[in-house]
């Protein structure tokens, strides 16, 4: 098997003892140490062993011999094979974390990753609905018998278990409490992705302590376990009422312990299934493809758009630098620009 054809593992395990090590032990202090996510030490491990054996195949068997030479080497030879300006950037960022850790760390005397600079990667606006479009595809799961199944002739793929035992009875069988708890978890998801900005791994992560209900706000464990309360609005407020009073218990078995949103089976609701539920409820209203982060993006712009302070929307968001919500304020001009050129004579 030649080298660009095998995975991460393989690479990983034919680097020289001393390299290998490394690696494992920068993902232990990511993990540990940093707190970051397991998605996201997967990401730097794979960009660093691809680098630690760019450098081997250079003649590199010690670390101290990974210089800026081979760092700008691997950058170069990753956008020959046609990696995005996106993918450069991040690498690079991998790069340098590594060559800080290793520095600080004594493995190497100097931190040659400093001075590796990185393509400006484009930052292309994102999707963001119109209030109404927000509105509608909120207030779809309401829009039809909670016994119906999901809102589309075919049935979305939300997970096996919805597609088997719930979207799709018997006919002629009566509804099961589960079965009509689906649209109500479905509406308290979509609200709660909207009404709150919050991540979808975050909103999957809620637990039913997280919800304060006198002060309507929910408690968030954001990137790097950072925690942060954000309110959320009436609408939402009832979605939940009706959701842990009629949808969950109907739902809930031994193992939900106490998670908040429930799958069909009873778990923790999965990220990747609650796309495909956002994603299925879009389709239904006549929406565009619509992701949960798209309603991440929609409730920034809508809180800018109607007054509210940049930095509030960072602390809303859980953005540790404010350059991630500027965004939105460019979103905003945008779509001013959008109605002065359809609607001005003169534009």
């Amino acid at each position: 098997m030649s080298r660009p054809e095998r995975g991460t593992r393989a690479m990983h395990q034919a680097l020289p003892p001393a390299l290998r090590d490394a690696v494992d032990d920068f993902a232990e202090h990511l993990s540990r140490v940093r707190n970051r996510s397991a998605h996201t030490v997967r990401a730097y491990v794979t960009d660093l062993v691809s680098l630690l054996d760019h450098a081997v195949r250079m003649g590199c068997v010690d670390l101290a011999e990974v210089d800026l030479s081979v760092l700008r080497s691997w950058l170069a030879r990753q956008r020959t094979i046609g990696a995005a300006r996106t993918s450069l950037a991040r690498r690079a960022a991998s790069a340098r974390a590594f060559s800080s850790w290793a520095h600080r760390a004594g493995l190497v005397p100097a931190d040659v990753g400093a001075a590796l600079a990185s393509p400006r990667a484009h930052r292309e606006l994102p999707n963001v609905l119109r209030a109404d479009q927000a509105a509608a595809l909120v207030e779809a799961p309401g829009r039809r018998a909670p016994t119906a199944g999901p809102a589309i002739a075919d049935p979305p793929p939300t997970d096996s278990a919805l597609n088997d035992s719930l979207a799709r009875p018997t006919p002629g069988a009566a509804p099961t409490a589960a079965m009509e708890a689906v649209p109500l978890r479905d509406r308290v998801l979509l609200e709660l992705l909207y009404a709150t900005g919050v991540r979808v791994s975050e909103a999957c992560g809620l637990d039913v302590g997280d919800v304060d209900h006198g002060r309507r706000v929910i408690r968030v464990f954001g990137k790097g376990g950072r925690e942060r309360s954000v309110p959320y609005g009436v609408p939402a407020q009832r979605a939940l009422d009706d959701w842990l009073r009629r949808g969950r218990p109907a739902m809930v078995v031994a193992r939900s312990g106490d998670a908040l949103v429930l799958g069909a089976r009873g778990g923790r609701l999965n990220p990747t299934t609650a796309r495909q539920i956002v994603g299925a409820y879009a389709e239904t209203a006549g929406l565009p493809p619509t992701s949960p982060h798209d309603l991440r993006h929609s409730a920034a712009t809508h809180l800018l758009e109607g007054g509210a302070d940049l930095r509030a929307v960072q602390e809303l968001l859980g953005h540790s630098s404010l350059a991630s919500t500027q965004i939105y304020t460019h979103v905003s001009v945008e779509r001013l620009r959008a109605a002065y050129r359809q609607a001005h004579p003169r534009a």
